[in-house]
């Protein structure tokens, strides 16, 4: 528009002016010191970018045997029957409107390792009357391709680039759990700010005042206490280093 192209030449000439005025002395020590500063914060947004990119994705690895699945995955619930658990991609209740490939019934699996580690931090939760509430644990190759297939024909590309949807996920593998706090009494989730799987800078875990905050915070230290690493651009995904981690393409059932 012509305002706009106004206000951008005025911008121009105004920065022009500024390069023509010589500095002094004092000001160019200022502009020198600054650019190796700017240069810092640059690669610092450019790094955090390619972290959460990193870390969303898992490192690619052949699937593994429905055999392997069986001796490698446990039900959370074998381990800590109070766990709550309500998955959500095996409903339409999810951001793609539908139920994703894969899931059969409402069971939570999980590495053994992993499981074990979530039940410690169950029972650490229970003395201060909290529990947690499961919305994925395990997730088929299927369901992930299905998540994939979903953004590639609404046209949410952008959502891989974002950090928000994975190729290749950690949940694939076992590894990875999507979860909240509840309270013992009621059941009722603590407020976390964002419902599950809200795809902004909102949902980012540090992006938190007040009570939604230190109720991130609570969940956070609790997991992080066993061992889990809280991904930084999603309050409710966690995820636990195993030796070797494999994906799976089995059935939840």
């Amino acid at each position: 528009m012509a305002g706009d192209r106004e206000i951008t030449n005025n911008r121009e000439n105004q920065g022009m002016s500024i390069l023509r005025k010589p500095l002094h002395s004092k000001q160019l020590r200022s502009f020198t010191w600054s650019l190796p500063v700017l240069g810092w914060l640059l690669g610092l947004a450019a790094c955090g970018h390619a972290q959460a990119q990193g870390q969303i994705n898992a490192p690619p690895a052949p699937i593994a045997s429905a055999a392997a699945a069986e001796s490698l995955l446990v039900d959370v619930l074998s381990v800590d029957s109070t766990i709550a658990v309500r998955l959500r991609y095996l409903t339409p209740d999810n951001f793609t409107g539908a139920p994703l490939p894969g899931y059969e019934v409402n069971r939570a699996y999980l590495r053994r390792e992993a499981a074990a580690a979530l039940g410690r931090v169950q029972e650490q939760l229970r003395a201060e009357g909290l529990g947690l509430l499961i919305w994925d644990a395990y997730r088929p190759v299927s369901g992930t391709e299905g998540m994939v297939a979903w953004a590639e024909r609404t046209g949410n590309m952008k959502l891989f680039k974002q950090g928000y949807i994975a190729r290749r996920s950690r949940h694939n593998m076992g590894v990875a759990v999507d979860l909240t706090l509840v309270s013992l009494d009621t059941g009722r989730p603590l407020e976390m700010g964002t419902p599950f799987d809200t795809f902004s800078d909102a949902a980012h875990t540090a992006n938190a005042t007040g009570a939604v905050a230190r109720n991130r915070q609570r969940l956070v230290a609790a997991m992080e206490a066993q061992g889990f690493k809280n991904y930084d651009q999603e309050w409710w995904h966690f995820s636990f280093e195993v030796p070797n981690p494999v994906p799976f393409d089995v059935p939840v059932r």
